[in-house]
């Protein structure tokens, strides 16, 4: 016997949610909303673990609506009383407007504090006192040293993609941020992975909370033909250079390691007279939209990224997804690659590999259950995941019959060559 499918009204969300939901075109609620939704009404603290894309946002911001219709109460200016941290600016401003559209016909007000602004205009909206405060750790703990932003009277406190807080080095700004929140409060942290210093965080300031998991297999979507080139680090660029001189790369994400490699990427393309925008955590946040908006228009037609691109960005129609450098954590590449092939369509994933990348390579395929093709120089088949013991140029050379970007190779002896 089967068990009956979850609706929103199931879940015991107020009438008002369940209006503004229906007018907003939600109808059945995703595995995150369904087991976090009722933990969160009835009060618990709770942790998830959820990737992007799963409904997170409105699994935690439904109830803490609900919870402030119950109890209505007037903010007081500069005291919130729900703070959401969200890793970047995107994010924060992507969570404000979900929230904008949940509230609908409510009387909830929002902020979002968030850096590469000015701060004149947010700190006269934490004046006006809202009652939710969206934003990037930074600028929070900006607002708290001048007074502008206090947190006594916050009753629900949102950790949100925690592990991304981690790569980007938040978490000191974060335990100073928890250790000024009241001890009377509802807590919740969502991540899409569980590193070990992730769950001592969460053992630091949650408490008894329900756990609610979500995490799929590490799969990579079927539509994506994924291929591997064995490259020196030193000939990466050219190697990027030549992929880019065939048209079928009609826009393509580039992912680096760090801000100033995605910097020297965008500089070395745009000498080989392509136009690229660099996009990482380093420029103000009216640069960086600047940037996405040349990428999605078409005036751009490669965006040089760190990881910050790999969750919450959407552009559409994405042809391929570059790994200049190969990322550590397998979830990282399946973020990465998960850029192309989105709505039905397929797309291509190349991933270059230096020597000293082999052990990256080697735990992706683990993980994913894929090993990608290699295509172009191929090493020995026992130096796939090893470093190897003598130089690059003395290493067997083979071709596969595919080009360099995936696309299959002209055959020479045929009528149309």
């Amino acid at each position: 016997m089967t068990s009956p499918i979850s609706t929103f009204a199931t879940l015991g969300l107020s009438e008002p949610l369940l209006r503004a939901l229906t007018a907003q075109g939600f109808e059945t609620p995703t595995p995150v909303q369904t087991g976090a939704i009722p933990h969160l009404l009835a009060g618990h603290d709770l942790l998830g673990v959820a990737q992007t894309g799963t409904g997170k946002t409105a699994a935690f911001a439904l109830p803490i609506l609900d919870r402030l219709n119950a109890a209505p109460a007037r903010s007081q200016p500069f005291s919130p009383r729900v703070l959401i941290l969200a890793p970047t600016r995107e994010l924060a401003v992507q969570i404000d407007a979900a929230i904008k559209g949940f509230a609908a016909g409510q009387r909830i007000s929002t902020a979002v504090i968030i850096g590469g602004v000015g701060r004149r205009p947010q700190e006269e909206r934490m004046r006006r006192g809202p009652d939710i405060v969206v934003g990037t750790p930074g600028r929070i703990r900006d607002l708290m040293s001048t007074q502008h932003l206090r947190l006594g009277d916050v009753r629900h406190f949102v950790l949100d993609e925690a592990d991304r807080m981690l790569d980007l080095g938040f978490i000191p700004d974060i335990r100073r941020i928890v250790a000024a929140l009241p001890a009377e409060r509802q807590s919740m942290l969502f991540s899409a992975t569980m590193p070990e210093q992730i769950r001592a965080l969460a053992n630091s300031f949650l408490r008894q909370p329900r756990q609610v998991d979500i995490t799929p297999a590490v799969r990579t979507p079927l539509k994506i033909e994924q291929h591997v080139h064995f490259v020196p680090s030193s000939g990466k660029n050219a190697l990027l250079a030549e992929l880019l001189a065939d048209p079928a790369l009609k826009r393509v994400i580039v992912f680096t390691r760090t801000k100033r490699g995605a910097d020297r990427v965008q500089a070395h393309l745009e000498g080989a007279s392509v136009r690229a925008e660099a996009l990482h955590g380093n420029k103000g946040q009216s640069a960086r939209q600047a940037s996405l908006d040349r990428f999605r228009t078409g005036r751009a037609r490669v965006l040089v990224a760190t990881d910050i691109a790999s969750r919450g960005i959407d552009v559409e129609d994405i042809s391929h997804v570059i790994n200049f450098d190969l990322p550590v954590e397998p979830e990282s590449y399946v973020h990465r690659i998960g850029r192309t092939a989105r709505a039905g369509a397929s797309g291509v994933a190349i991933s270059f590999c230096a020597a000293d990348e082999r052990g990256a390579l080697a735990a992706i395929e683990r993980s994913t259950g894929v090993r990608l093709r290699a295509t172009g120089d191929v090493p020995h088949e026992d130096m796939r995941a090893a470093p190897p013991s003598k130089p690059a140029s003395q290493v067997r050379r083979g071709r596969s019959n595919r080009s360099r970007s995936g696309a299959p190779r002209p055959n020479r002896n045929s009528a149309a060559a």
